[in-house]
C-alpha cells in the first residue's frame, strides 16, 4: 500500500451504470463494467481512463448508491441503464492499494484515518439516506483480462476533500 497523498484532479466526464446495493451486493455491480465498455463501443466512444466505482451515498448498514463508471473525453448522453456524470475537479486524498478487492475496506480505513490525523475534511455531508460524498472513487488500475490474479490488482482510492 502506498503512502496517502493529496493530488489535484481535473473535472472528468463519465458514463456509468448506477446501482443501489447493500455491502454484500457491491460485487454484483462491479462485474457490470464490461457492459459500460460495450455501451461505449456501440457508440464509437473511446474510454478516457480506467474504470472506477464512485460511491455517491454510503450507509454501510442499509444501502449504497454507487456508479460503475468509465471516464470519457467529453460529455456523452446516457440512455437505458447507462447514465452520464462528472467527477468534480478538486483536491483529493489518494492511496494506491495492491491486493484483492476484499482488502479495500482496510485500505479505505487507512486513508480515512490518515486524513483525520492530518485534520482534513471530506467533501461529504450526512443525510437521511447516509453519507453523501462529492466524489469517492475506487479506480481500477489493473485490467482483469491481463491479470486474472485478484491478489495482484492495483486500485487507487481518491476521495475529494472539502474546499
Amino acid at each position: 500500500m502506498s503512502v496517502p497523498e493529496i493530488m489535484t484532479r481535473a473535472e472528468q466526464p463519465y458514463v456509468a451504470i448506477r446501482g443501489h446495493v447493500s455491502m454484500a451486493e457491491i460485487g454484483a455491480l462491479a462485474v457490470r463494467t464490461p457492459e459500460v465498455f460495450a455501451w461505449l463501443g456501440a457508440r464509437g466512444v473511446s474510454p478516457a481512463g480506467p474504470p472506477f466505482l464512485k460511491y455517491n451515498v454510503i450507509d454501510m448498514m442499509r444501502q449504497l448508491e454507487i456508479d460503475n463508471g468509465v471516464p470519457v473525453a467529453a460529455p456523452v448522453d446516457g440512455d437505458g441503464d447507462v447514465i452520464a456524470g462528472v467527477v468534480p475537479a478538486g483536491r483529493y486524498a489518494t492511496l494506491t492499494h495492491v491486493g484483492h478487492p476484499s482488502e479495500l475496506v482496510g485500505a479505505t480505513k487507512t486513508l480515512l484515518d490518515w486524513a483525520a490525523d492530518q485534520g482534513l475534511t471530506w467533501d461529504m455531508s450526512p443525510g437521511e439516506t447516509g453519507e453523501r460524498w462529492g466524489s469517492r472513487l475506487e479506480i481500477s488500475l489493473t485490467d482483469p483480462r491481463q491479470e486474472p490474479d485478484m491478489s495482484k490488482w492495483v486500485t487507487q482510492l481518491a476521495f475529494r476533500l472539502a474546499d
